[in-house]
C-alpha cells in the first residue's frame, strides 16, 4: 500500500502533508459567511471572490493549476541571478525542484512550509480568511536564514488583481481592462472598474479590489507595482517578473487606467543573521460598502493577525464540535470533523466556487436548498425555520418550482433565456426535510405558517410558455391581483399531490428534464423514473401518518386543490388508467394557469388521510406487479423511447444504485427483496478492488433515448462512478429498513476510499464521487455531507426525534468498538446539548445486543429494558435536562 497523503496531528483535525508540491491538483477552502470565498493550493494557486461577477484573482479550475502561472507570490532577491519563490511558482523551481515543502492545515486555515538549502531560505505561508464579516483573505509570511551565513533579502509580494466577472475570462477580457482605475496608495493597491461589463446591460461599478501589505513593524511597502506590464515587461512573465529579477526601481506610478492590475508590493532591503526571521502581512479584499483603508485597519500588524487567526480556529473548531464523536477510532473522529463543517462550507461556496464545479455561476441548486438543511436541523433547528419558510416560496402551483436561486433567503429568479427544465424528483425534498424538522422539535405550527407561490412565464411544469408574461415580482397573486399565500402544509400537499397524476405510459411518474440523477436528461417526452415513483409514495403515507398527529378535524387549502383529492369527490378515476390520470391533471392545470380564484375550503383530515393512503398503497402495489426483475432487483426507469432501462440485456446486466438505494428507502421491496437486492448489489455494482458502490454498471453504449449520463468514461460522474451521494442514502436506506450489516459496509465503504488518501487523492473531506481511479472529485462541495452526517447519528447512533420525543436505537457494528468499549456522540436536542455514550464491554454486534439500561444526568430513565429502541418523552427530557451537557449513558449487552 502507498504511503498516505495526510496524516492527522491532534484531535482537532489538523493534518500534516510531507511532499504536498508533488500533487498539483491539491486545493484547499477557506471561507466566511460574508460570504468570501477563497480556495488555495500548496503554490498558493487558486482564486478569491465573493460572487460570479467577484472575483479578487482569476477564476481557478483543476487543470488550471497545472496550465497556469498566477498564484499569490511572495519573491526573494538575494542578489543578480539569484532570486527565490516562497510559494515555490518560479522557473527555476519547476524546472530544478530542488525545495522541499510540508502543508500543514486545519479547520480552515492553510501554511505551507518551504525550504531551500542551497539558497538558505526556508518560508512559513499562513493563509486564512477571518471570521465572521471582513472581506479578506489575510497572509501572513515568516522568512527564516536556515544558513550559516548572512543573507541579505529584498521580498516582494506579487498577487495578480483580476477584479472583474467570471463571464469576462473570456467574454472581453481585454476591453473589461480598459475600465480599471488603479490607484497606489501608501500600503497597496486598489482597482475599481468604471462599469460591470455586460452586452445584456452595463451598470456602475461598486466593488473595490485591493491588495495591501505590511512588514512585522506594520511599516508599509517601500516600493508599489500597480501594473502587470510595468512589473513583468515585454519579455518575461509572472514565473520569472523583470520587476524582481532585475530589481527594478520604483514605478513611480500613483494612479493607472486601462490596465491589468497586480499587488506587487515591494518591502525594504534587509539583512538576516543565522535562525534571524522576517515576518510580513499581505492582504486581499473585496469590498462595496467599506472603505479598504477601514477594512485594512482591523489587520494592520501582526498582534491583529494573529487574534484574528486564533477566533478562526476557534469559530471552526466550533462548528465541528456541534456533531462530535468520540469514538475508538481517532481518525474516523478526525475525519468525520472534516465532514461535518461542510455542510456550511456548502451554505457558503454553494456548488461553484472551488475549483472543481458542476455548473460555473455560483448559488446552489433546489435540491441543495432542502438537503442541505438536514445537517444544520441537528444542530440550529430554530435557524433553520425561516429557510424552511423562505424555501417554500420557491414552489409553483403546478407543483413544480423555481431552478434558479437568489442570494437573499426566499430569493427566487425565473429562468434564464426561458429554459424551461423541470426535476421530477424536486417535490420529494422539500417535505422529506420538514418531517425531519417536525421529529426534532414536534414544532407542529411550521405547517400553518403561510407563504407565497412563485410565478413566472412557465406554466403546466413548464410544458407551455406563457407569452404575455409580464409581471416583475414573480409572485402567485389570484384572479382579482391579490397576493395568494397558501400554508406550508398546502404546498406539500400540491407538490405531491400533482405527481402523482403526472404519468407516463407505463403509469409511472414522468422523468420530465431528470430526477436526482442530473445526467437522465433526455428522456421528456416519455421517460419514467420509478425510483422517485416510489418515494412519493412514501411521502403520500408519511404525509397521511403526519395529519393522524393533529388535533384537528379539518383543514384549510385553496379551492382547487380539490380537484387532486379525487377519491374525496363524486367521480373518482381509476388510478390504473394513465389517461385518466393526465385528464384529472390537465384540469388542474386549467384551473390554477392564469391565477386561482384565491378562495379557501375545508377540507375533512379523515378523508384526506384516506385520499393520501389510496393513492400511496396504488403505487406500491403497481411498482411490485410491474418492475419486480427475475435478475433480482428492481427497474428504476423507462427511457424516451418508452423501453425498460435495467435488466439483463444480452451479455450486458444493467443495473442502478439510484433504483436500489430508493426501492429500499420508500419501503415499497419486502425484506427479501432488499436482501436479493443487496446480493445483486455486491455482485454488479461494487467494485472488486476499491470495495465502493458503483452508480450503475456499464451500460456499454450511449443513452440517447436516456441521458448525457452515458456519454461519460464509464467510471466518471454520473456515468458509474462512486457517486457518496447515492452510496450513503444507499446506507441509510439500508439501516432504516434494519439491514444494519449491508448498511453499515455501504457507510464504511465511503470512508475507507476517502481515507485512503495515496489513491484518492484529497485531503480529509467527502467529495462528491470518486473516479475508477478511486481519485476523489468535487471535494468540500456535496450533499452526501449532510446524509452521512444525518445517517451515522439518526440511524447507525440511532439519536433522532420522533414527532418530538427522542428516541435511542442505537444500530452500532461491532466494529465501531473496536479499541475500546465505549462509543459517544454530542449533539443537540430541544434546544439542549446531550452526550450520548454507548457502553458495549462485550463489543458485541448488532442484532445480538440489547438496550439494557438507560441513564439521563445520572437519573435512570428505564432498566431492564432488554429492547433494541428506547423513547424518552419531551416532557421528561426537558424535566431531566438541566445541565449545560446532558450525559445519556446507554447499556448495550
Amino acid at each position: 500500500m502507498e504511503k498516505p497523503l495526510y496524516q492527522f496531528l491532534d484531535n482537532k483535525a489538523t493534518f500534516a502533508v510531507k511532499e504536498a508540491h508533488l500533487n498539483r491538483a491539491l486545493y484547499f477552502p477557506l471561507c466566511n459567511n460574508h460570504p468570501f470565498m477563497s480556495a488555495i493550493t500548496p503554490y498558493l494557486q487558486g482564486d478569491i471572490k465573493t460572487d460570479n461577477n467577484s472575483f479578487l484573482l482569476e477564476p481557478a479550475t483543476r487543470i488550471g493549476f497545472f496550465t497556469s502561472r498566477l498564484n499569490r507570490n511572495f519573491w526573494c532577491y538575494l542578489g543578480p541571478s539569484k532570486v527565490w519563490s516562497a510559494s515555490g511558482m518560479s522557473k527555476e523551481q519547476n524546472i530544478l525542484n530542488k525545495d522541499t515543502c510540508q502543508v500543514e492545515a486545519g479547520l480552515l486555515w492553510h501554511r505551507i512550509s518551504r525550504q531551500n538549502r542551497k539558497i538558505g531560505l526556508k518560508a512559513e505561508i499562513t493563509s486564512f480568511v477571518p471570521a465572521g464579516q471582513a472581506p479578506v483573505e489575510i497572509m501572513l509570511v515568516t522568512l527564516t536564514n536556515i544558513s550559516r551565513n548572512k543573507i541579505q533579502i529584498t521580498p516582494t509580494a506579487a498577487i495578480p488583481i483580476y477584479g472583474r466577472s467570471a463571464n469576462n475570462l473570456r467574454d472581453h477580457r481585454q476591453v473589461t481592462s480598459l475600465l480599471n482605475r488603479i490607484k497606489v496608495i501608501r500600503y497597496g493597491v486598489t482597482v475599481k472598474p468604471t462599469l460591470v461589463f455586460d452586452e445584456s446591460g452595463h451598470k456602475k461599478n461598486d466593488t473595490t479590489y485591493f491588495v495591501f501589505g505590511a512588514d512585522e513593524n506594520g511599516l508599509p511597502p517601500e516600493s508599489i507595482f500597480p501594473t502587470i506590464e510595468y512589473f513583468c515587461k515585454d519579455c518575461s512573465d509572472l514565473e520569472n517578473p523583470v520587476a524582481v529579477y532585475q530589481n527594478l526601481p520604483h514605478p513611480n506610478l500613483r494612479y493607472v487606467e486601462g490596465k491589468e492590475a497586480i499587488g506587487g508590493l515591494r518591502f525594504k532591503k534587509r539583512k538576516l543573521l543565522p535562525q534571524e526571521n522576517a515576518s510580513y502581512i499581505v492582504v486581499m479584499g473585496i469590498t462595496k460598502n467599506s472603505p479598504p483603508e477601514g477594512i485594512w485597519q482591523g489587520f494592520n500588524s501582526l498582534a491583529k493577525c494573529n487574534r484574528a487567526l486564533e477566533k478562526t480556529k476557534e469559530f471552526w473548531l466550533k462548528k465541528s464540535e456541534e456533531i462530535n464523536l468520540k469514538s475508538p477510532d481517532k481518525e474516523f473522529n478526525n475525519w468525520f470533523r472534516w465532514v461535518s463543517v461542510q455542510p456550511f462550507l456548502r451554505k457558503i461556496y454553494g456548488c461553484s466556487f472551488l475549483p472543481d464545479f458542476d455548473y460555473g455561476r455560483g448559488g446552489r441548486g433546489w435540491r441543495d436548498l432542502w438537503q442541505d438543511c438536514l445537517s444544520l436541523i441537528l444542530t440550529s433547528p430554530e435557524q433553520v425555520r425561516p429557510t424552511l419558510i423562505n424555501n417554500f416560496k420557491g414552489v409553483r402551483i403546478d407543483g413544480s418550482n423555481a431552478t434558479i436561486i437568489g442570494q437573499r433567503p426566499g430569493e427566487f429568479i425565473a429562468d434564464r433565456n426561458n429554459i424551461s427544465r423541470v426535476w421530477m424528483d424536486h417535490g420529494v425534498w422539500p417535505f422529506i426535510t420538514t418531517l425531519f424538522y417536525l421529529n426534532q422539535t414536534q414544532d407542529f405550527a411550521l405547517l400553518w405558517e403561510k407563504a407565497t407561490y412563485f410565478c413566472d412565464q412557465h406554466l403546466c411544469r413548464s410544458r407551455i410558455i406563457n407569452p404575455n408574461w409580464k409581471q416583475k415580482d414573480n409572485i402567485l397573486r389570484d384572479k382579482s391581483g391579490r397576493t395568494y399565500e397558501g400554508t406550508l402544509l398546502e404546498h406539500i400537499l400540491i407538490q405531491n399531490l400533482t405527481q402523482f397524476f403526472n404519468v407516463g405510459p407505463h403509469n409511472h411518474i414522468r422523468l420530465e428534464g431528470a430526477d436526482w440523477n442530473d445526467g437522465l436528461d433526455m428522456a421528456k417526452e416519455f421517460g419514467e423514473s420509478v425510483a422517485f415513483t416510489a418515494m412519493y409514495a412514501k411521502n403520500l403515507s408519511d404525509i397521511a401518518n403526519l395529519l393522524r398527529q393533529l388535533k384537528i378535524n379539518k383543514i384549510e387549502v385553496c379551492q382547487e386543490l380539490k380537484i387532486l383529492l379525487d377519491s374525496i369527490g363524486k367521480n373518482p378515476i381509476s388510478y390504473n388508467s394513465v389517461s385518466q390520470k393526465l385528464n384529472l391533471l390537465e384540469t388542474y392545470f386549467k384551473a390554477v394557469n392564469w391565477g386561482i380564484t384565491g378562495k379557501k375550503i375545508n377540507i375533512s383530515l379523515a378523508s384526506l388521510i384516506e385520499d393520501l393512503e389510496k393513492k400511496s398503497s396504488w403505487i406500491k402495489r403497481h411498482i411490485q406487479k410491474s418492475e419486480w426483475l427475475k435478475e433480482g432487483f428492481f427497474n428504476g426507469y423507462y427511457d424516451n423511447e418508452k423501453k425498460r432501462v435495467e435488466g439483463k440485456f444480452g451479455k450486458t446486466m444493467r443495473m442502478t444504485l439510484t433504483s436500489a438505494t430508493f426501492a429500499i428507502m420508500s419501503g415499497v421491496a419486502t425484506d427479501s427483496q432488499i436482501a436479493s437486492i443487496w446480493k445483486m448489489a455486491n455482485r454488479y455494482l461494487r467494485d472488486k478492488k476499491l470495495k465502493g458502490f458503483h452508480l450503475n454498471t456499464n451500460f456499454g453504449a450511449e443513452q440517447h433515448s436516456l441521458g448525457r449520463a452515458f456519454s461519460f468514461s464509464y467510471g466518471d460522474k454520473e456515468n458509474g462512478a462512486f457517486f457518496n451521494h447515492m452510496a450513503v442514502m444507499f446506507a441509510y436506506a439500508l439501516y432504516s429498513r434494519g439491514f444494519v450489516k449491508e448498511g453499515f459496509e455501504a457507510l464504511n465503504s465511503i470512508y475507507k476510499m476517502a481515507q485512503d488518501s495515496a489513491t484518492s487523492k484529497i485531503y480529509p473531506c467527502l467529495p462528491e464521487y470518486f473516479n475508477s481511479e478511486g481519485q476523489g472529485m468535487y471535494c468540500y462541495l456535496t450533499g452526501s455531507a449532510s446524509w452521512f452526517v444525518l445517517t451515522l447519528l439518526t440511524q447507525a447512533c440511532g439519536i433522532r426525534g420522533e414527532y418530538g420525543n427522542l428516541i435511542i436505537e442505537p444500530k452500532l457494528s461491532s466494529q465501531q468498538f473496536q479499541g475500546g468499549k465505549e462509543f459517544s456522540v454530542a449533539t443537540n436536542f430541544a434546544d439542549k446539548r446531550i452526550e450520548v455514550c454507548f457502553l458495549n464491554p462485550p463489543k458485541k454486534d448488532y442484532p445480538d445486543y440489547t438496550i439494557q439500561s438507560l441513564c439521563l444526568n445520572g437519573q435512570i430513565i428505564e432498566a431492564n429494558l432488554k429492547r433494541r429502541r428506547s423513547i424518552i418523552m419531551r416532557s421528561q427530557f426537558l424535566e431531566l435536562a438541566k445541565m449545560p451537557v446532558n450525559k445519556i449513558l446507554v447499556a448495550l449487552d
